[in-house]
């Protein structure tokens, strides 16, 4: 099991102090694999972008503009977290769903 997100997120803290197993992995010292990116954009779709971010409200128009796919291998901070790899299995967020799924599995 691989998370990914920031160190400093309160969410991603709380989702690896419940998945102890996980290996966590921050996107802005590490990034992520593209070809992850891309299977995490196809699946998730805009959602994945977090436009509520401090990095999106840094972005130009013009910027924000660009493809999603694009800006977040520009920019890794913009991907909504934490991003969970189990295999072939993906999951975003830490809602009361993914959390239950994870938890119970």
């Amino acid at each position: 099991m691989k998370l990914f997100g920031l160190k400093n997120c309160d969410t991603c803290r709380k989702a690896l102090k419940t998945l102890t197993e996980a290996e966590f992995l921050d996107v802005r010292v590490d990034g992520v694999p593209r070809d992850l990116l891309e299977k995490a954009y196809d699946q998730f779709g805009s959602k994945l972008v977090n436009n509520r971010s401090t990095t999106w409200r840094e972005l130009s128009e013009e910027q924000r503009a660009r493809p999603g796919l694009d800006l977040l291998m520009e920019h890794p901070t913009l991907m909504k977290r934490p991003l969970i790899v189990i295999d072939d299995t993906l999951y975003l967020g830490w809602d009361k769903a993914n959390q239950a799924a994870l938890t119970t599995a």
